[in-house]
């Protein structure tokens, strides 16, 4: 262990720690959750990075997904033909590739991982999973059966998790819909994890299995912080109860895949529609940055850049220091958590990727941190999503949604931290998941 491990440590307790500040009552925080919450995260961080064979656990994980990824390629190469190949591939006529086009080489994906996702509900061994870490977090941090369920559904799945808990959402108290915000925020869903492990492969091969050990390690920090964030105060209806995923199974597996299919088509049309106008606000934001910037920089003789990215990049920067960045690489990193709560993940792994192929970054432990601390939705983008996604379940909590959204927003973000935090805390230069 070096001081970059004792550093992320130290990040472990300080986010916590920061979060409680920023609590609404701070005297009804339940230390019982926050200390279990930790300690979940620092014992699945050890197995995973110290324990040998817990390593070669999500090793194969992460071949089993790259495996998954080259099936789900072929309907990507069968549809548009050259422009599927990836930079530097070759096609079995002889053609070339024309270089990255996300478009039609990694979004495609979400739509064969939505079928599988659909499938594996209708074999029953999703409800199954869910139920399993449902039951780990509720036994341990005394947490209400509904949002125990909630929270380990979106270790696998994304939006839609608030569907597991449905018939629990009219009658939940504040604090509860505050994790399931939380919750949605803070993780990633199996259908996009394919998207960034596509993004990312070629830089860092076990990339997947460290996605993987991110959506787990996410689940119980954004408990943490979101009980920090609005503590429990009533009493949940759910509370000691083992509560079962509420979902449609479907007549038969065909009609898993279709539907499947097609829930993944509607979420890919979304992130490409998001992607084209928050990219272009975005644009338009640092257009008015930059002339702005560019006059305070000649009246007082500065030199620096001004943008949205780089604005929050300022933020976040002491955060990315607690996260046991090292110095040198800090600044970048920063950026790129500043670029992801406004223009989504999506970007920032493809900026992050880019930054690992030309060497930009100097320490490889910078690399895997990042890719933990991106790892998730707590974007604005999503703010409105998740939102608007339970408040149609139900309409009359609408406005209470609403009013603890930003909150939600600032303990999915956290949580994002924390869990690099705890990577950060255990990643060494002969870690197993660094292919050492």
């Amino acid at each position: 262990m070096n001081v970059y491990n004792l550093v992320s440590l130290l990040g472990v307790v300080a986010l916590p720690a920061f979060a409680w500040l920023c609590s609404s009552r701070r005297r009804a925080v339940s230390f019982r959750v926050v200390g279990w919450g930790i300690g979940l995260q620092l014992l699945f961080g050890f197995f995973v990075f110290v324990v040998p064979w817990g390593g070669r656990v999500f090793l194969f994980l992460n071949r089993v997904v790259v495996r998954l990824l080259d099936s789900a390629t072929a309907g990507t190469r069968f549809l548009f033909g050259r422009l599927a190949l990836p930079p530097g591939a070759v096609g079995e006529a002889g053609e070339t590739s024309l270089g990255s086009i996300l478009i039609t080489q990694a979004l495609p994906t979400i739509v064969f991982f939505a079928a599988l996702i659909s499938v594996l509900y209708y074999l029953r061994i999703m409800p199954v999973l869910i139920r399993l870490f449902a039951r780990l977090f509720s036994g341990t941090m005394h947490l209400s059966g509904a949002e125990s369920l909630c929270a380990s559904s979106n270790i696998f799945v994304g939006v839609e998790s608030a569907l597991v808990v449905r018939p629990y959402l009219r009658d939940m108290t504040v604090s509860e819909l505050t994790t399931i915000l939380t919750a949605g925020m803070a993780t990633i869903a199996s259908t996009v994890l394919a998207l960034y492990v596509t993004l990312l492969r070629d830089v860092l091969p076990t990339i997947a299995g460290h996605l993987i050990s991110a959506s787990v390690l996410s689940a119980p920090a954004a408990v943490v912080m979101s009980k920090l964030l609005v503590p429990e105060t009533g009493k949940p209806k759910t509370l000691g109860r083992d509560v079962k995923p509420a979902y449609e199974r479907e007549e038969n597996i065909i009609m898993a895949v279709i539907n499947g299919a097609h829930g993944g088509l509607k979420l890919l049309g979304g992130i490409v529609a998001l992607l084209l106008a928050f990219l272009g606000l975005l644009a338009l934001v640092d257009l008015f940055l930059g002339w702005m910037g560019g006059n305070v920089n000649q009246w007082f003789g500065w030199n620096a850049q001004w943008s949205l990215s780089s604005l929050l990049g300022l933020i976040f920067y002491p955060f990315t220091l607690l996260l046991g960045v090292p110095p040198q690489d800090a600044t970048t990193v920063a950026r790129l958590i500043g670029e992801r709560t406004v223009a989504t993940e999506v970007v920032s792994y493809q900026h992050l990727a880019g930054l690992i192929k030309t060497g930009a970054l100097v320490h490889p432990r910078s690399a895997v941190i990042a890719s933990y601390a991106l790892c998730g939705f707590a974007h604005v983008a999503s703010l409105a999503i998740f939102v608007g996604g339970a408040g149609a379940l139900v309409p009359e909590r609408l406005r209470d949604l609403s009013r603890t959204s930003l909150r939600a927003l600032l303990a999915a973000t956290l949580a994002s931290l924390q869990t690099a935090a705890v990577a950060g805390a255990f990643v060494t230069g002969g870690s197993i998941l660094l292919g050492r």
